[in-house]
């Protein structure tokens, strides 16, 4: 923020909350991260990944890092660059919310989130890669996928959504797709959320009890609890299956929301050399009146109640 910016919020109490509202956007995802905790567990029980993370801290860096997301976009515009992220890891693992920070203060026409449905009977029957594709980002664009292709090594293995001819031919195919990917042009980088077992049961009962957040909740959420040990047997054949030079793993390791999100956006910043792009002074030009123009009143029945 430069000095003259500052001076007019400091002087002008509209541009003043105007900041703020912006600011309160993460302070609301925060609060409604902690809301439920009580419910739970005491204060002093979190995991001490949770506790130490000092807010103003947190806060400094998301901004300062959100700051740079921005001039990495800049730079993905300016480069027609085409840019894939993929997030994968176990449910209430901090995907949803790493993708949120990511993407909050982002042009929605530059990075766009792909979280794909269950397939449909027609694209059951397509080349597995194919309802993806249309997806990928052209030059000048970022995509983040919310879960990926990589279903069929975790959920549909683990539930028996797939044959193992099917699960077989995956790991065949994956290597080359996604090096086909990269030699195209497009920066590939692949993450997975850890989280441990009494992490997950602690997020899991916070929705639970979370009647705002209980449509997070599935039936397979619920199944994949239970089928803890073949969901980690499946992710440790996955990662070491598709661990490749051209499209290697990255491991969010367990132990915090906050630090995780600050630590993939950290090093999802590493992974694509980006330069500021200098922008020239913007000033607003001069409103134009006309003397002959006449504001037609809007009917009252057409205004919103204001309730608040």
């Amino acid at each position: 923020m430069n000095e003259r910016f500052a001076r007019q919020i400091g002087s002008d109490p509209y541009l003043h909350d105007e900041l703020m509202d912006s600011i309160d956007e993460e302070l609301e995802m925060e609060l409604d991260d902690d809301r439920m905790d009580a419910l739970v567990e005491s204060p002093g029980d979190g995991p001490a990944g949770e506790r130490d993370m000092d807010r103003r801290l947190y806060f400094r860096e998301l901004i300062r890092l959100q700051a740079e997301l921005i001039k990495l976009q800049d730079w993905v515009v300016h480069k027609k660059l085409k840019l894939v992220v993929l997030f994968e890891g176990r449910d209430a693992a901090g995907k949803g919310g790493a993708i949120k920070r990511i993407t909050q203060r982002l042009n929605p026409r530059v990075c766009r989130v792909a979280a794909l449905p269950a397939p449909d009977e027609r694209e059951k029957t397509q080349w597995y890669f194919q309802r993806y594709i249309s997806h990928l980002p052209a030059g000048g664009e970022i995509v983040l996928f919310d879960r990926s292709w990589y279903n069929r090594a975790g959920v549909e293995r683990v539930m028996g959504f797939c044959s193992d001819e099917e699960y077989q031919e995956f790991f065949r195919a994956v290597p080359e797709f996604e090096k086909m990917l990269v030699r195209s042009g497009t920066i590939l980088v692949k993450y997975w959320f850890s989280v441990n077992d009494d992490e997950q049961n602690r997020r899991f009962q916070m929705r639970i009890h979370d009647p705002l957040k209980q449509w997070k909740l599935s039936p397979m959420d619920m199944e994949s609890r239970r089928r803890w040990e073949q969901y980690t047997i499946a992710k440790e054949a996955m990662l070491e299956r598709t661990h490749i030079p051209e499209a290697p793993w990255w491991v969010i390791p367990p132990g915090g929301k906050k630090r995780a999100r600050l630590n993939c956006i950290h090093h999802l910043l590493s992974q694509v050399p980006y330069e500021e792009i200098r922008r020239e002074p913007i000033e607003l030009p001069p409103r134009v009146y006309n003397t002959n123009y006449i504001r037609h009143p809007v009917p009252d029945e057409m205004f919103v109640p204001s309730i608040y």
